[in-house]
């Protein structure tokens, strides 16, 4: 064998080495796809599918990773409770214990209280694996469903490193939301969550994921609130002001067996006569927030004190209920609580 035949031989034994080491597939992240719901899992005049027939409807999705479903629940969101939350926490912890290797958790959710639960999921998710909630808009049987593109968008955004640290998500309509921050502003566009005063997180093009921020407030594994051994939630209300509000509403909910009340006021923390002298009411009185009924509203000041009222700063009543909530379950002192509500 010449020379030359030596060099060709090595040649083709290279090339045949090489293409054996490419057409080996690069293994993909795996990713939990925990449904629960909503939308994005039904079908007009039709009883809402199950999990696996929704994500086997978007094939795709294999593109990007190696799927697990997992049927949690099947409801409407609007059904949705604190104790299904406090359900959902912990089973994703114990997923995520059972399989290390699973690089983010997609939850399909219904769009009434998306953003309760993805501020819930925020303040309780105790890891840095990514969670990303998705729904859609339509129906899956409408024409130009949004769901299967939000969908995939989520996979996407959650097996993305970038995700990694940035808190619970939500994506719809191309758009990566901070669960925090979410606010839904219409009951059937598709871009029902539009970007609030402080932006999108970032966005989902065809041809790549790209964050232009990170959440500064507090979050996950930066939590303070650990609900894994907990078996049930404190109790609080919720009271939308109103004109010519009847002092005997705030009366009863005062005396309901809760353990906080969230005020839902006009702009700026004002609120009606109905109310009366609530802010020189003593701080030994159940926790009080006060928040505004203005989306994306803020009321600046302080609390009072010797009060039991506590400002609830830019959060909704529905997501102030959900802080108060957590609070209640590491203290009931007012200038906690008020911390609390400045750093989360």
């Amino acid at each position: 064998m010449t020379y030359c035949m030596h060099k060709i031989a090595a040649l083709l034994i290279l090339l045949f080495y090489w293409s054996v080491s490419f057409s080996q597939e690069i293994p993909k992240p795996q990713v939990l796809i925990i449904t629960t719901g909503g939308t994005i899992a039904s079908k007009t005049e039709a009883p809402l599918i199950e999990g696996q027939e929704l994500i086997q409807a978007v094939p795709e999705l294999n593109q990007y990773a190696t799927i697990e479903v997992d049927e949690f629940i099947k409801l409407g969101s609007s059904k949705m409770t604190p104790s299904i939350w406090l359900q959902l926490v912990k089973h994703i912890r114990a997923a995520l214990n059972s399989n290390p290797e699973i690089k983010s958790v997609i939850i399909t959710h219904g769009t009434d209280t998306m953003e309760e639960t993805a501020f819930f999921l925020n303040l309780t998710h105790q890891s840095n694996v990514p969670i990303v909630l998705v729904g859609s808009m339509r129906s899956s049987n409408e024409i130009s469903a949004d769901g299967p593109a939000n969908l995939i968008n989520a996979v996407r955004v959650g097996i993305s490193p970038e995700a990694i640290g940035k808190g619970v998500m939500v994506v719809m309509n191309d758009n990566i939301s901070a669960g925090r921050d979410l606010l839904k502003m219409n009951n059937r566009r598709v871009d029902a969550f539009p970007s609030t005063e402080l932006g999108f997180m970032g966005f989902c093009d065809p041809e790549k994921v790209t964050f232009y921020r990170s959440p500064i407030k507090l979050h996950t594994v930066e939590s303070e609130f650990n609900v894994y051994d907990l078996d049930s939630l404190p109790k609080v209300d919720i009271v939308q002001d109103f004109v010519g509000l009847d002092p005997n509403i705030l009366t009863y909910f005062t005396n309901r067996p809760n353990q906080g009340l969230v005020i839902s006021s006009f702009a700026g923390g004002r609120m009606s006569n109905g109310f009366g002298e609530i802010h020189y009411w003593p701080e030994t009185h159940k926790p009080i927030v006060i928040s505004s009924s203005i989306k994306g509203g803020r009321i600046m000041g302080s609390n009072s004190q010797g009060s039991p009222i506590i400002i609830a700063n830019d959060l909704p009543s529905n997501k102030a209920r959900i802080l108060l909530i957590l609070s209640l379950t590491r203290t009931s002192e007012i200038n906690k609580i008020q911390g609390y509500f400045n750093k989360y």
